[in-house]
């Protein structure tokens, strides 16, 4: 058995957490190109499935094997909620919504999942909950803008809130019985539920393939320069889902799921990063401290929850 090395997990994790970072940037490119969010979804997930399936066949055939019984009906959901319903509201929030405020919504996650455990399964949590929640709303307020009189998208928000209620069923159904399979195993069938549920409600044969031979527009502060659009969907598949998916994989044999979790907490100050770098979004001092307020307090009211068995949330 390989030793365990936390600083190579660590470098793991972060090299993951950054692919998906620029993955909420290339997946705006590929919107604003013209490709429908739902028609996103479809590809991203389908083409993720593709992948996946072939890496079983050729090197972990037993990863094939359908999960048992109950287990199987959890990784239907999984895939329904915490892949496809997911993929989809996040892809219309970055869409109408700057990026950096599309996932401090998609992030309070971890928070309804300690509000779940606190009066859905009345699981004794430490006091420091409410603190938690207080600073990661003051933060999203913060960093929002709120009080400038800022207008948001209602269809965005909405989309963003969406995100975090399927990230929410992801953790918690993780921590009922998910994690207990292979990890390739479940994102296999995850994406396979997803890709199937994905192709009845927007199939790949109503794809406008017609965009694939254009070029985008790469927006932005790079916004002189233009990629082929099939080229920004590879990206998004293989450079945005299956490269940190896969590197996250590998953080888990170095690090425990907690602490990817709380590391790759980091995502939306590192969004809030891209947006101004890349798309000229405000990034003030005030909005900064407002998203290190929102993930601090993420990060304490996860932490308030006295049973933690949450796993990895790298399914965007």
């Amino acid at each position: 058995m390989q030793p365990r090395s936390p600083a190579v997990g660590l470098a793991l994790v972060v090299v993951g957490s950054a692919l998906f970072i620029q993955n909420a940037g290339v997946s705006r490119v590929a919107l604003r190109a013209g490709v429908d969010p739902v028609a996103l979804t479809t590809l991203r997930v389908s083409g993720t499935f593709a992948v996946l399936l072939l890496v079983a066949v050729l090197f972990r055939r037993d990863a094939l094997r359908p999960p048992p019984g109950r287990l199987g009906l959890l990784v239907v959901a999984h895939g329904l909620l915490g892949v496809a319903a997911l993929q989809w509201t996040y892809f219309v929030a970055i869409d109408r919504l700057p990026v950096g405020m599309a996932l401090l919504l998609e992030y309070q996650a971890p928070i309804l999942v300690a509000l779940w455990a606190r009066f859905v399964q009345h699981e004794r949590v430490r006091p420091r909950l409410w603190g938690g929640l207080a600073l990661a709303w003051g933060g999203l307020a913060a960093a929002t803008g709120i009080w400038r009189g800022l207008v948001l998208d209602g269809v965005g928000v909405l989309a963003g809130l969406g995100a975090a209620v399927c990230f929410a069923a992801y953790f918690l159904i993780g921590e009922h019985g998910v994690g207990r399979l292979d990890p390739l195993r479940v994102i296999l069938w995850s994406f396979g539920v997803a890709a199937v549920g994905l192709n009845v409600v927007h199939p790949l044969t109503g794809t406008r393939w017609g965009l694939l031979g254009t070029h985008a527009p790469l927006l932005g502060r790079l916004a002189g320069a233009s990629a082929p659009v099939w080229a920004v969907l590879a990206w998004i598949v293989v450079v945005g889902t299956l490269l940190p998916f896969g590197l996250t994989l590998l953080a888990l044999r170095h690090l425990s799921a907690t602490t990817v979790t709380m590391v790759a907490m980091l995502e939306p100050i590192g969004v809030s990063a891209l947006g101004w770098v890349w798309f000229a979004e405000t990034l003030d001092a005030v909005a900064l401290a407002g998203g290190v307020a929102v993930v601090a307090g993420i990060v304490v009211a996860q932490s308030a929850r006295r049973t933690v068995r949450v796993e990895p949330p790298h399914l965007v």
